[in-house]
């Protein structure tokens, strides 16, 4: 069920600078316009709470498991959509963005043609997550609702979440503890804390890429009302709270009780290092960019370097 950004729905500028390169026609356009390379932030918790649950049970619900990898994909493309036309129509996306094209300011399509795009695909979520209150019942529900919910509070409403200073606190909610908790929990119909601790430790990185992202916008994020997370710490702080969010992860995973060589994950350690020393080198506008696919990809590295402990099968 599931972060200028992307959840488990928090739309992130991971896609390439070129806006010349971002797709002649229009099935390459409404790709582009979906933001593909966010969805790893999407799919690596649900992967991680459903591999948690296998090791676990000794057992896996296949089609459970596909169902909420495609509702929670369904979620971040929505949220996405959503957030084109919404932040179009707020005067945020401004000639002074440094991040990759968005489909309705470079007028592939109008706000209309994405928001509905969006209102579809948050359809198919709703049809999707359905299927998993069958399975998980009413807790499943709440969630799901939660999750469809924020998609559309993200840049919508009164007080939109990605224009305060809460929004990396709503990353770590949904793109960690809820995603991993709520996957592990349609598997098993149980939730322990190992699996909440594990989506703690997978959120935090994901709030790096949105705290890495707003770091980036904080100029044209400040002159557009936004007021987010490092508008409030500023720059040196901010960096310093990167770092954590980078760092903390490993000895959360190492004291998870997680079953297999959890040490494993040690070997994500030098990427964040290096990610880490970039921003205190004085990255900054275009040269973010690639750092944010690579905190997306450090969260996936954690993810896939634990899962492979697991076959390792003794405790760490």
């Amino acid at each position: 069920m599931q972060q200028d950004t992307d959840t488990l729905t928090v739309p992130l500028d991971l896609e390439p600078t070129n806006r010349a390169d971002a797709g002649a026609s229009a099935i390459g356009r409404w790709v582009a316009a979906a933001r593909p390379k966010t969805l790893l932030l999407a799919a690596t918790p649900v992967l991680a709470g459903i591999a948690l649950a296998a090791i676990t049970t000794g057992t896996l619900a296949p089609l459970v498991a596909a169902a909420t990898l495609l509702a929670a994909l369904a979620i971040q493309v929505g949220t996405n959509l959503h957030n084109d036309a919404a932040d179009f129509e707020r005067g945020t996306d401004t000639p002074e963005r440094v991040g990759p094209p968005r489909a309705t300011a470079q007028g592939w399509f109008t706000a209309r043609q994405v928001r509905t795009a969006a209102h579809l695909t948050f359809g198919l979520a709703f049809a999707l997550g359905l299927l998993l209150v069958a399975r998980g019942g009413w807790p499943i529900f709440l969630v799901g609702v939660a999750a469809l919910a924020s998609g559309y509070a993200y840049t919508s409403g009164p007080r939109p979440i990605a224009y305060g200073p809460f929004g990396e606190l709503y990353v770590l909610a949904f793109f960690g503890i809820t995603a991993v908790a709520g996957s592990y929990y349609l598997q098993t119909l149980t939730l322990d804390r190992p699996a909440v601790t594990l989506g703690l430790a997978l959120g935090l990185p994901a709030a790096a890429v949105l705290l890495l992202n707003n770091y980036r916008d904080l100029e044209t994020d400040v002159a557009a009302g936004r007021r987010t997370l490092c508008d409030v710490l500023g720059r040196p702080r901010a960096r310093v709270l990167y770092a954590l969010l980078m760092l903390l992860p490993l000895p959360l995973l190492l004291g998870a009780g997680l079953p297999g060589a959890t040490w494993l994950t040690l070997g994500a350690l030098p990427l964040g290092l290096l990610l880490i020393a970039r921003l205190y080198h004085g990255a900054q506008g275009a040269q973010i960019n690639p750092m944010l696919g690579q905190t997306g990809l450090y969260q996936g590295l954690l993810t896939l370097l634990m899962i492979v402990g697991f076959a390792f099968g003794g405790s760490a």
